[in-house]
Parts: structure tokens; sequence; C-alpha cells
């Protein structure tokens, strides 16, 4: 039996949209915590109306859902009798929406002065872009991502992910469980701010260090790594492969494997010099590769301790052994749609199973029973209904 999940006692509010927030819910609703959707009469965004598709059903499941007009008076009573238990608060409108609301840090904190509360915005709070939509794509481009990906003179190109929306979320939990430990020390809950366009820019990570210390504007590099040399795809007998013989160890363990060690004693290929010979040093090693399968090649180089491995689809991901392993495909049940599966938690904890517990909810599918749990009477939730309030 596992031991109870360590995020069981935090109650979560979650009022976000789309991708970024509900990624960051995600991570505290996978691990106990009592997560409640709050949703606006109506549920949420066009972006995300196919509730149950698979995008919404994999960011929304374990949580519950109520909705409230937050625009009425009852509305935000409702809401803030929420606030007055809740642990965390999540939003991602625009910076302006909340304080329109009157659901802003400064209001909610005067409630609950303990509440941690978590913004995700598109730029920031503030700042001459604040009030700017922001979304995925737009990130990708302003920070940086889509003139690192794609072939050399390609232009730019897009990420296959939402790596923005994503990480941003990510970064955005991790605020979120750093402010509640600093809650067990101060008392105090306090506002998490992050943006997409932080985030992004975060992500780039080596690339951004490389010009803000070294003074150089990374370009595209295609399939080879950026600094590393060998690194990359290279062709097959009968395909492709992901190749690193960056590291002179394993350079020389692939030369050694290849019947290749003419070109460890190659003055243009030493560990100094390789990176100034790319596209020699990878029109030889190409030669070689092209004689051998992908499952060879694998095989060889992985035994002697030389990274290399397949350019797999979606579906050859999961089919793969190492990934059905790790369990990365988890089912969940749905009232509706039956037994579906979702991406699995990535992180593994001894003694602890973040399984899928509940599917994404229907929009106010909850109402009813929070409404009781919160001290309402049946009359009284028979009222906020029919005044559309709930």
């Amino acid at each position: 039996m596992a031991d109870p999940l360590p995020l069981e006692r935090f109650r979560v509010l979650d009022l976000t949209r789309v991708r970024s927030g509900p990624t960051a819910v995600r991570q505290f609703a996978d691990w106990g915590a009592q997560v409640l959707m709050v949703e606006g009469k109506g549920g949420r965004s066009a972006v995300t109306s196919d509730r149950r598709g698979s995008d919404f059903q994999n960011l929304n499941r374990n949580k519950r859902s109520i909705e409230i007009d937050l625009k009425s008076d009852a509305g935000l009573e409702v809401f803030y009798r929420l606030v007055r238990d809740a642990d965390v608060l999540f939003e991602n409108f625009r910076p302006d929406v909340k304080h329109r609301l009157k659901i802003d840090f400064d209001t909610l904190h005067a409630i609950n002065p303990r509440l941690v509360y978590v913004s995700i915005s598109g730029f920031g709070q503030d700042g001459p872009y604040a009030k700017r939509p922001g979304l995925d794509q737009i990130i990708q481009g302003m920070g940086g991502l889509m003139s690192i990906t794609g072939l050399q003179g390609q232009g730019p190109v897009r990420a296959g992910i939402a790596v923005s929306d994503s990480s941003t979320g990510l970064y955005a939990a991790l605020g979120a469980m750093t402010a509640l430990l600093d809650r067990e020390v101060t008392g105090k809950g306090r506002w998490v701010r992050s943006s997409l366009l932080q985030g992004q820019i975060a992500m780039l990570d080596f690339q951004a260090a490389r010009w803000l210390m070294e003074g150089e504007v990374a370009g595209q590099t295609g399939n080879d790594h950026p600094t590393a040399v060998p690194m990359g795809l290279f062709p097959s007998a009968d395909g492709v492969i992901n190749l690193a013989a960056s590291g002179q160890a394993m350079f020389e363990g692939f030369c050694k494997v290849a019947g290749a060690e003419h070109l460890v004693t190659d003055p243009r290929f030493t560990a100094r010099e390789r990176a100034k010979h790319r596209s020699e040093i990878n029109a030889e090693m190409a030669k070689i590769t092209r004689t051998r399968t992908s499952a060879d090649w694998i095989a060889a180089l992985n035994a002697v301790g030389v990274p290399c491995g397949p350019v797999n689809a979606i579906d050859a991901v999961f089919a793969d052994p190492q990934v059905m392993h790790l369990g990365m495909s988890q089912p969940v049940n749905h009232p509706a749609l039956g037994d579906i599966n979702l991406v699995g938690q990535p992180i593994e904890i001894s003694g602890l199973d973040p399984a899928l517990r509940t599917a994404a909810p229907d929009p106010g599918q909850h109402s009813r029973d929070v409404l009781l749990e919160l001290g309402y009477s049946s009359a009284e939730i028979d009222q906020l209904i029919a005044d559309q309030v709930v």
C-alpha cells in the first residue's frame, strides 16, 4: 500500500485556463492536493472547450469543478468563502482582469493572509507589454526559441510542443511550493508571479548564457548540437540514429565500434579541433553509419557507453519497453468516455504513487457538493442555482 500523497492537506483554487495554468495546477492535483476548478458560468475559454478531448482531460485530471458568476455579489461571496480555507490560488488572467473582478492578491490576502496567490501572465504583471495577450507561439518567437530551432538558414521554426506554456507552468508550480515552504516559517502567504516570456527565456538556458557571458548569438544548427561535436542525427542502413560522441571517451568508443580508429588520430578531429571541422567529421561518420542498421548501431554503441538512440514517432514512444516500464501511460475512468489513457507523472518518489484518480470534470460537476461543504443549506443552494450564480 502506498503512503498518503504528500499534498493532500492543501486546498487549491484553480482559476486558470488553456495550458500554462492547468499545467501548474496539475502538479498539485497529481500529488493529492484538493483542487477545485473555479469556472465562470458557461465553462472555460473556447481554446479548451472540448472538455472530453485528450488535451483537456490530460491537463485537468484529479480536479473538481464549480461554476460561479464572479461578476455578481452573491457569486463573489461564494468565492470569498472558498478563499478563506484555501492554501493556494492559481490564475492566468490578463493582469488587469483580477482587479476588475475584485479577486486580486491584496483583496484576497486581506481575507486569508496565509493564501499563496500565483499569477501567470504572458509578459509580466507590469511593464510596457503587461496588457498584451500572450500565446505560446508568440512567446517562442519573442523569447528566442524560434531563432535557434530548425536547419541552418531555414528561417524561424516553431518547436513542436508548447515550450513556453508548459515550462512556465512548471516554474509557477515550483514557485507555489517554495512559497508554501516559506509560509511554514513566516506564516505569510506570498504573491508568486511568472510569465510565459520569463519561462521561455529561462528555458534558453545555455544558449542565453552564451550571449550574456560571451556575446555569442546562437543560430540554427538543425539536428547538430549547438556546441558539442559530433552530436546529432546520422544516417543508418535503414533510417537514422541519434548519436552523441562529443566527449573524447565517447568519440574513441564510436571509432572502435566502427572500426575507424584512424579518425582518432586525424589532426582535424582532436578534442580541441572537432568543433572547427564539424562538417568534415559529420561526413566521415555518415559514411560509416550508413553501413549498418539502426538497431545494430544502437545496441553496439550503448554497450560501450556511447549514447545512441532511435528517432521515434509518438506511437513508437509509447510502445518502447523502457517507456512502458516507467508507466508513462496511465489509465483513468471517465463516466462518459470509459477507460482512457493519459500521460503519467514524470516524477517518482519512493513509497508514493501519484495515480490518476479521476478524469477531468464536467463544468460545475461538483458545485452542489462544494457548496454543502461550505455550509450552504439545500434551500440556499437551490436559490443560487435558480439565480444562475452557480
